[in-house]
Order: structure tokens, then sequence, then C-alpha cells
């Protein structure tokens, strides 16, 4: 086995740190340890990438750092020790850190007893940085099936969900004693979970002396290191058939803590060690040991809106869009373009990706400014694909399905913690929702009793809790989307709304849109999305739309930006939204059986829906086409409904011919319609020829087109 010199070792990291430059030939880790000196930042990231990149440097170097990790952190940070600039900028000495090291430096100066070995301050305590090895960016990350023992004390990458996150604790790194005898200070350096804390003074004088000298731990003087633990679970797409997922506990230090939340995917780079059981669990476990993995670097998979850093060529691609006159459509489209139709169900769902800010009063009332949708109806219309979609276009966004959530698992759960043995509360689906979209699949499914939890959250947006003696409220600050089949299965035509939809009034006042989706039987529209299934299946994409759809991640970026503005409602549009609402509420009371249940809610969800429409042409006020768009929604939510109505009560059927012709007409671009084409058009939607005759009459009365005297043929006067 060859031997390693650590000493040529160190001097090859000096020169590294000293000699390499970036892509713009600037000397790029001096520049990070002026900072650090600058007390701007505190961790030095070493990448092997620019290691690698480095002319001086052989393989077998970059093998031996990635292979004993943990050994050359510390080679590192003694070449750190001796390169570490004097600060060029004055910063505030309010950390006891840099108060503590003045005096001891003074003291030194005094005059101590240099020969004594326990005297000599060690260089960890001198430390205000901290030294972490990032791994190659380039190849796939680990699984957590692969990592085996092969790979104790290397640095690996691998890919998870984070489950559960402890709190944030002190964890000593150096502790420093006092003794009462001969009042100098100890040092004992700390490397484990665990230490032996020292009984009598070892210094040379005590020892001479004979003296048993009483020593005192100084928690002040001691350095402490921010320490975090968490768990993260295997994807299930890693997950082979017929096995359950692993977990791996991953231990963040310094500036890593809080830098992962429950519910995060991430890809963790970090040394892969044994630790022993201790206690009562060691003499069960006997030769066993437990494994970590010790962080050296996070990415996020997706980052949350607040976090987006838009890149130049984003931010121009994001600035051409804005500008672009059809986007509110395009970004619509955008969304799931494998799933035929639903144009107006996805500009709802961008609504809700989009949502309006939260709104807090000074006397501390919260309006909340996330939109809730649920989407009713019958089997077959690719609900549960759109839900997909969107989980997958938002940044934190959880999946649960009716059947398979209960109360605390949508709310929060009272466990025991397996560290501290304490009683712990565990987020459920909405609590690692918040700030994001939580997806409930099935929803008439649950029982009524869970069902109720969601109440809360959707108003309040907090879940309180008074379980094992824990008393407190949790945010869920989340838009939900639910997915609901009708109460008999398929929509009953021949019962009433409330019947079909079979949900509490006090839930569905909650819903900002509440979409009924029929499966009605229609010639044309049922020839179309066959083609275009059979398209997709045959070309594993959709077919074109007119224009090139935008992936996810510009999806995000651009939602990301507008989630940034915060659009107000000008005073000229007060009356109008206000007339609005009060003829929605007369309508109702004149209808025998109402669609839905208009209350003061649905006011506030007409102003939510215009503010995300303003948001989205990134504009700082709300105009009347936003208002009038928000009303067209929910107008359009129960289409499907009212056009059913129509048809069996025989009301209207000349506006309806209308607006088939007048459709037609503007989808092939022609001003002229043949009798015989137009006749074709509305037989198949169910009416008579005697009506088209009647709706020729009545709109060429209003001068809307003019017919041929003997063809019957239409012309359009106004294009």
């Amino acid at each position: 086995m060859k031997t390693v010199n650590f000493a040529v070792d160190k001097d090859l990291a000096r020169e590294f740190l000293q000699n390499f430059a970036d892509a713009h030939g600037e000397p790029k880790y001096l520049n990070i340890l002026q900072d650090v000196a600058n007390r701007k930042y505190r961790a030095i990231q070493i990448e092997l990438d620019d290691l690698f990149n480095y002319k001086d440097l052989d393989e077998e170097f970059l093998q031996r750092i990635t292979e004993n990790t943990r050994r050359y952190i510390n080679i590192f940070a003694e070449a750190v020790d001796e390169l570490m600039p004097e600060p060029t900028e004055v910063f505030s000495v309010d950390d006891d850190h840099d108060i503590l090291m003045t005096q001891r430096a003074e003291e030194r100066t005094e005059g101590t007893d240099n020969n004594d070995p326990h005297q000599g301050m060690p260089s960890e305590i001198k430390r205000f940085f901290e030294v972490y090895i990032k791994a190659f960016s380039k190849g796939t990350p680990l699984t957590l099936r692969q990592v085996k023992a092969s790979n104790i004390g290397q640095l690996v990458k691998v890919s998870g969900i984070v489950t559960r996150c402890s709190d944030v604790k002190p964890l000593m790194q150096v502790a420093v004693y006092t003794c009462e005898e001969c009042g100098f200070e100890i040092y004992q350096e700390v490397t484990a979970r665990v230490f032996m804390p020292l009984l009598a003074c070892p210094s040379v004088r005590c020892q001479t002396n004979k003296a048993k000298g009483n020593i005192i731990l100084q928690l002040r003087a001691s350095k402490f290191l921010k320490f975090q633990e968490a768990k993260i679970q295997e994807l299930a797409e890693h997950v082979p058939k017929g096995h359950i997922p692993r977990s791996m506990a991953i231990h963040l230090r310094g500036e890593l803590t809080r830098k992962v939340a429950p519910g995060d995917i991430v890809e963790i780079s970090g040394i892969f060690l044994p630790i022993p059981y201790t206690g009562f669990r060691a003499l069960r476990a006997g030769l066993v040991a437990d494994t970590f993995l010790e962080a050296m670097s996070i990415t996020h998979f997706k980052k949350k809106y607040e976090e987006y850093e838009l890149k130049t060529d984003e931010q121009e691609e994001i600035t051409r869009l804005a500008e672009d006159g059809d986007i509110y459509n395009k970004l619509a489209r955008s969304l799931a373009p494998e799933i035929f139709g639903h144009e107006d169900v996805k500009k709802a769902l961008l609504l809700l990706l989009v949502g309006a800010p939260h709104r807090k009063l000074s006397d501390g009332m919260k309006i909340r400014g996330d939109l809730h949708i649920c989407l009713m109806g019958d089997p077959g219309v690719a609900k549960s694909q759109l839900l997909k979609h969107i989980i997958n276009v938002a940044p934190r966004g959880v999946y649960t399905t009716g059947k398979g959530s209960s109360g605390v698992g949508l709310t929060a759960a009272v466990q025991r913690d397996p560290v501290t043995n304490e009683m712990v509360l565990e987020g459920g689906a909405l609590v690692l929702a918040d700030m994001g979209i939580c997806a409930i699949d099935e929803f008439d499914k649950m029982d009524e009793s869970d069902r109720t939890s969601i109440h809360e959250v959707m108003e309040q947006q907090t879940v309180s809790i008074a379980k094992a003696g824990i008393t407190t409220s949790l945010n869920a600050r989340t838009a939900i989307l639910a997915a609901a089949n009708p109460a008999w299965g398929r929509y009953d035509l021949r019962r009433t709304p409330a019947e079909n939809i079979n949900l509490p009034p006090a839930l569905l006042s909650r819903f900002d849109l509440l979409w009924l989706i029929l499966d009605r039987a229609d010639m044309d529209s049922d020839l179309e999305m066959a083609r275009h299934v059979v398209h997709v299946h045959q070309h594993l994409e959709s077919p074109s739309l007119g224009f090139q759809t935008l992936e996810a991640s510009v999806l995000r970026a651009y939602i990301s930006t507008a989630r940034r503005i915060s659009p107000s409602v000008p005073r000229e549009l007060e009356e109008y939204i206000s007339t609005a609402y009060s003829s929605i509420r007369q309508d109702e009371a004149k209808s025998s059986a109402p669609h839905s249940y208009t209350t003061v809610r649905t006011l506030l969800s007409i102003l939510r829906i215009s503010i995300a429409l303003a948001r989205l042409r990134f504009s700082e006020t709300v105009h009347q086409s936003d208002v009038d768009e928000a009303l067209r929604l929910m107008q359009m939510s129960k289409f499907s409904l009212y056009s059913d109505d129509r048809q069996r009560s025989g009301l209207d059927a000349i506006s309806d011919i209308y607006s088939i012709l007048r459709d037609e007409a503007a989808r092939t671009n022609r001003l002229d319609i043949s009798y015989a084409h137009a006749l074709n058009w509305i037989s198949r939607k169910g009416y008579s020829e005697a009506q088209l005759k009647e709706c020729l009459e009545e709109y060429a009365a209003l001068n809307v087109w003019q017919i041929h005297p003997n063809t019957f043929d239409i012309r359009f006067i106004d294009a």
C-alpha cells in the first residue's frame, strides 16, 4: 500500500488556493478568503470541478480527496489558516468569538508557560470559517440503495426527499476549562457526538505542585457549532418492485443548517460515515454501528419562488414573453399540453399557481391570497392527470388522495421523537405544502370527520392543535386543488346540482372556483379528442398547438417573477365589481335550483382572480378586462350545466346557434358560410333546421349578417 505524505498534499492544497483563477482570470479562492476575513461569509466551499480543471494537480490527489474526505478537509483548513489575509473592511465586533480571541491574544503576550502542551490553543478554536468540499456537479447521484460499506469515509452524492428535520441545536467543538488552582485555560477538542469531560487539571504547574486543581467548564468561552439532523428517503422511482423506500440520516453542520425542510426533493453530497450506538442501544447492538451522511453541499431540485435568481438569458426570455399579447393563453395551453381541451380549466389552474398577495390589515386580521379550486366531473375527464401535472410544475406541492388521508395525516400528528424521546408535532400534508399547493384527489371519498379538518386551513390558513399537552397553531398557507366525482359517480341531470355535488355548503363556499366537467357526447369534439389521444400515444408528445409550448422551468421562472408584483384595485372599479356581485346574487335568488352558493367569499374570489390576472401581465393595477375575465371564468365553470339546461328547456337556442356559426367562421377565417355547412354544424349539436332559419332571420334584422334570398347562404357584415 502506498504511503501518503500529507505535508506534500498540504502544499498542493495551498498552491491550488493561491493560484486557481476563474473564467474571468480572477483569483477565485483568494477573493473568497478576503470576503471571509471581512466577515461577509463563513463557508469556504472547495469544488472538485475546480480541482479537476486545475492544470498542476494529478488525478491521484483528487482520488485521495474523494476517498479520505474527512482528513482532507483538515488539510485544506490548515492551508486556509496560512493564507487567510488581513481584513480590508471595518466590521462590527459583536461576535463573542472575536472578543474572546482578542483577550486571549493579550493574555498570551503577558506571558504563559509556552512549554505546556495543554495550553496550546487548538487551531479549531481560532477559526471563524468552515471548509466544505463539494462533489462533482456532473454525474448522476447515487440512490440510497447504491451506497454500500465500500463507500465509508468517501465523498458520495445521493438524492432523495426530506422526511423530517430536527431543531437546530448547538454542538460542542472545543471545550474550554479554567483551573481554580493555576488559573490556566485548558482546551479539549471534541470530535464525536459524545465526550468525556476532564476531571483534573492536566497543566504542568498543577502536576509539578501535585495539586489536583478543580477545573470548571466555561460554556461562554467554548466553541459551539450549529447542528441539525435530517432524514432523507428514497424517491418513489428508485424503489425496486415490491420493496419499501429506504432512509438515511443526514448530519448538517454550520452554514448548511436550515437549508432543507420536510417535503423538499434534494441532492446532497457528503461523507458517508459510521457512528457507534450510545447508551442502552449500544448493549443491544453489540458490534453493529449506525451510518450517517455528513453533508457537504445541498442542491434543491425545485427552488422556491422567492429564491429564484434569474439568469440574464432567462430574464430576456421573460421580458420577451411579457410583451406577447397572447401570453395568458400560451401559458395556460403550456400546462399539460398532452391533455386535450379544458382550456378554461387550465387558465384557472394557471391562476391558482400565480395566486394573489396575502393581505394583512392594521389590526392583525389576515385575508388569504391563495386560490382554492375544486374540479368535479365525470370519470375519465383527466382530473387526476391535471392534478399530477400541477404538482410537477409547482416548486412545492404535495399530492394525496381522499381515502389514503386521515384528518391528522392532513393537519398534524403528535409523535414521540426517537432521539430525545419527547412528544413532538409531525406536520401533515397541508403543513408540508405551506407556501405551495396541496392536491387532494378523490375528495368526495373522504370521511366527513376528516374533511372538516380542511375547513380552517382553507380560510384561516392555519392548523390549530391541542393534543398531548401541545397547544399551538401551525402555518398552512397553501392553495388547495381538489378533484371529486359527483354523488352517483356520474352527473345525473335529473337531479339538482346541489344533490349531484354532495359537498357541504360550508366547504363549497370556500372554493374560489368549483369546476363542473361533464362528459357529453359530441361528434366533433369526440373526433378531435380521439385524434389527439392517438397522436400522443404514437409520438409521445402533444400535437402542435401553433406555438412552442413552454417548459416547466420557464413557467416556474415566469410565475416567480409575476408573484413579486402586488397589484391594487383602483377606485373607479369599485362600483363595477360591486354591481357585478349584486347581480350574481339576484340571479341566484330568482333561480329555482341554483348551481352554486354565492356569498361574500365569492366577491373576494372575484378580487383574487382579477389580481392574479393583473400579476400575469406584470401590471401594478387591476383593469376592467381582468374583472370581466374573472367573472367569465366563474360563469364558464358551470358552463356544461347551463348548456344542458338550455337544451332541455329549449331556451335561447337562437343565441347558441349564432355562437356556433360565429366560432366556425372565426376558426376557418371566412366571412361567407354556405347554408349546407351551417345546417351540418348545428344539427351535430342537436338543433333543428327551423331553429336555424329563425336564428338567420333574427340576426339579419340586427344587421349582423346578410342572407342570400335564394340559397340562404350567410355573409357576416362585421369582421
